[in-house]
């Protein structure tokens, strides 16, 4: 219907192949070849084009565009930015039916609008391709073009393109006649609704959905289909439009077949489109215009319609509106989210909700889009019944920022299930077992406040305090972060508190101590239940019916009946938390120096020295215990333990000494490493003599690296250096063959079948050298595997035999249970 061109780019009009071509002065190599010599060229900006008339390509166009309005402004050339010179000529076709920016210029530009293809995308009868697909129409027209010399270049480009997502059809825009709400008017009072909404992550507020709004547009409201919510308008032939607003108002004004509207009627097709009404200005028939409605505005409408507000439940509408928080997919910052927003602004000029989670899309394991095209979609069934609800949603929690694209893949959940889920249930399974065997009751086996052990006190204080951060978080939707604080928190109770503990649930006995541990670990595992429910609904209920609702009179049926926890300020002893995390990294670095070493951790060693931390009598003992070590010591300079081995630089050296540079790396390898970097860095120079010459060495002549003493090996990470004592004496060697025997009997004990609790006999040959190492310790021995009888002897009927090389020494073991 136009042409149009950008007003600032420079045009060029020039002849070429006995033509005269109109076209953009940068593109005309690109179209017609590089190279390509025109004649009679002359330059101008395109702004001198507008208002210039041209033929159409085709004859029927002027059959078409009689009796459409503005018929006089068909085929001259107008002007507008969005005309690039990247590609094509720098003249661009003009079809207000058929694009945006096309249908913008053609109404700026007052431009005929001119419909050649029908509903089903099919070239109408005034073309010369009736009924034919407008795709399959493209090569029938350049065909014809090429036919009456009106083409001068077809090339083939490459560009995004809208397809079907069913069944890969090519899509077209189309212009269609539709009922608009003029949202327009109301840009300002959007934005300002919008600042009110905390939006996770807060850069959607100024940055997607802040951008929408900001070009917001009128809303297309109708749609041309039969399913969904009628468009409540009647329409009059002499132009007059009613919009009704209740069932009570559509039977007083409307009537079917001259007969009263039934007050149960059904309020969508066919039967709403049988009700008629009077025009109060010409006395003629209102029919219901026959669109639907945009589900969007159903969806958006929700606050509203799940209380049938304003109807009835006024009191409870008012009492829930603006909702806390919503949250859907970063793809609904222009669907829901939008609706929800456009709708409590047309309404109550509020935003509808006070925050907002904003959920990334989920892909596969490769990080592509699922699609059912590609193939890589995971049937969500499969899931659900593989690896379980809880499963799946802690998957989604832990695994990353909501807002961030998710891979998603049956090995993805079980490797986060068996993460925390595991790890959770194995710590409870530990706690039945032994509370079924000791038939422990939470009322009768309360233990005194004087009995919790070091451990106990910082188990219940880290509970705590992640009660406090999870509650604090999740009132600021931080999902994720609380996730990880819970995974956080059982691996530590797993992997630290319970490892610990162990030996104190064994006893026959119900000690001070027995009860402090049960107690500990029960109201830690019944916290967790409460704490954990939102997140994994199924298993904490799982748990909540054997711990509490079974056990505790009076508690709720249900965990998700019960009142969130609350931390308990006067249990928190931060001061303890900060102990105990140096306890653990000295732990951790102590293991990593005896793997340096090969060194097995039964194997009992004389010193730990630690660097960087001063720790209490009590966590020194669990320091001990840890690392099998007879005593902790505390230094302030890890020196005396390391040292620096000290290489020459030949790239610096190679030029100033030549042929005395090995004997200078003979001298490096036996000084003393440590004396040498404190000279460097003190005077920045060290200085010696090698066969009568003075050397001198800078911090650049030197590759130094740390090394380790013979007998001592470190480790370092922050502020904290551990070294252990690698010298062993006789009397830590038979420490570690007690200790290995120990760990050999109880792994007998788990293959023989034997309960933990079963009290048993062992039996023992040994090598010359083990053998009086267990007779010596027999008594300690047998207190740790639960043995009432150990001696040496051959194994007797019935028992458990298994050979073991004991650190290089040969044993023969058999258990018996009693």
């Amino acid at each position: 219907m136009a042409l149009c061109v950008n007003p600032s780019e420079t045009y060029a009009r020039f002849d070429y192949d006995g033509r005269t071509i109109i076209m953009g002065d940068a593109l005309i190599e690109k179209v017609l070849g590089e190279g390509v010599q025109v004649q009679n060229k002359i330059t101008f900006p395109g702004i001198e084009l507008k208002g210039l008339r041209y033929e159409p390509l085709f004859d029927f166009q002027y059959e078409a565009i009689k009796g459409v309005d503005n018929e006089k402004n068909a085929w001259i050339v107008v002007c507008d930015d969005y005309v690039t010179m990247t590609d094509g000529t720098g003249v661009v076709h003009q079809a207000p039916a058929f694009g945006e920016d096309d249908a913008r210029v053609g109404r700026e530009n007052h431009i005929p609008f001119l419909q050649l293809v029908n509903a089903r995308g099919e070239m109408t009868e005034v073309t010369r391709w009736s009924g034919v697909f407008v795709k399959k129409a493209d090569p029938m027209i350049l065909e014809d073009l090429e036919k009456e010399g009106k083409l001068v270049s077809a090339p083939y480009f490459t560009h995004d393109y809208p397809f079907c997502w069913r069944c890969d059809t090519p899509l077209i825009y189309y212009a269609r006649s539709t009922w608009f709400i003029r949202m327009t008017a109301l840009r300002d009072n959007l934005l300002k609704n919008n600042n009110t909404v905390h939006w996770y992550p807060d850069n959607i507020r100024e940055g997607r959905f802040g951008n929408f709004l900001e070009n917001v547009i009128d809303w297309g409201l109708s749609r041309e289909r039969y399913w969904g919510t009628p468009l409540p308008v009647w329409v009059c032939k002499c132009g007059k439009i009613h919009v009704v607003g209740s069932r009570q108002e559509l039977r007083e004004l409307g009537s079917i077949d001259g007969k009263p509207v039934p007050e149960d009627i059904e309020l969508h097709r066919p039967y709403i489109d049988a009700v008629t009404m009077t025009c109060p200005d010409c006395g003629g028939v209102m029919r219901r215009t026959p669109e639907v409605i945009d589900c969007g505005y159903d969806s958006g409408s929700m606050p509203c319609a799940q209380w049938h507000y304003p109807f009835e439940n006024r009191e409870i509408f008012e009492a829930n509106f603006p909702a806390n928080f919503i949250s859907e997919a970063i793809d609904q910052t222009r669907g829901w989210f939008y609706t929800l927003m456009a709708i409590g602004t047309l309404l109550f000029d509020k935003s509808p909700f006070e925050s907002c989670v904003v959920m990334g899309h989920v892909q596969d394991a490769e990080g592509r889009k699922m699609s059912k095209h590609l193939g890589n979609v995971v049937n969500p069934w499969d899931v659900l019944d593989k690896q379980g609800a809880d499963a799946v949603r802690w998957y989604f929690y832990a695994n990353g920022a909501p807002w961030l694209p998710t891979r998603f893949s049956h090995e993805l959940v079980s490797e986060m299930q068996s993460k925390f889920m595991g790890t959770l249930w194995n710590t409870y399974a530990f706690f039945v077992m032994y509370a079924a065997i000791d038939d422990y009751s939470p009322a009768g086996h309360a233990a005194e406040p004087a009995d919790f052990t070091l451990m106990d006190r910082w188990a219940l204080s880290k509970l705590n305090t992640l009660v406090k951060y999870v509650d604090e978080g999740l009132q600021q939707y931080r999902i994720t972060e609380t996730a990880r604080a819970i995974q956080a928190f059982v691996e530590e109770l797993s992997n630290w508190y319970v490892r610990l503990s162990k030996s104190r649930f064994w006893g026959k006995d119900w000690t001070p101590d027995k009860k402090a541990a049960y107690q500990t670990l029960y109201t830690v595992l019944t916290t967790l239940c409460r704490l954990a429910a939102p997140y994994i609904p199924f298993m904490t209920e799982s748990m909540y019916q054997n711990l509490v609702a079974g056990n505790v009179e009076g508690a709720p049926e249900s965990v998700h009946l019960c009142d969130y926890p609350v931390a308990d300020e006067n249990l928190i002893n931060k001061k303890l938390e900060d102990e105990m995390e140096e306890v653990m990294d000295a732990v951790q670095l102590g293991r990593a120096c005896r793997a340096t070493a090969n060194i097995k951790v039964r194997q009992a060693l004389s010193t730990l020295y630690v660097k960087g931390a001063k720790l209490s009598d009590a966590c020194a003992d669990l320091i001990r215990d840890e690392l099998n070590v007879e005593k902790v010591e505390y230094i302030d300079d890890a020196r005396a333990f390391t040292t620096y081995q000290i290489k020459p630089q030949l790239r610096t050296l190679g030029k100033r000494y030549g042929k005395l540079v090995p004997a200078i790396g003979e001298y490096l390898k036996n000084v003393d490493g440590s004396a040498f970097v404190d000279t460097l860095e003190k005077d920045g120079v060290v200085k010696f003599d090698i066969q009568g010459t003075e050397i001198a060495l800078e911090k650049d002549d030197c590759l130094i690296s740390p090394a380790q003493k013979p007998g001592f090996v470190s480790q370092t990470e922050g502020d904290m250096t551990v070294v252990i004592d690698t010298n062993l004496t006789p009397e830590l060697i038979e420490k570690g063959y007690v200790r290995e025997v120990i760990s050999k009997l109880q792994t007998m004990r788990k293959e023989a079948g034997f309960d933990v609790v079963d009290r048993i006999s062992v039996s023992y040959r040994a090598s010359d050298a083990l053998a009086p190492v267990l007779a010596r310790n027999a008594e300690a021995i047998s207190a740790a595997v639960l043995a009432t009888a150990f001696g040496e002897g051959d194994a007797p009927e019935g028992a458990y035999a298994k050979e073991w090389n004991i650190n290089g020494e040969k044993a023969a073991l058999a258990v018996r249970k009693n």
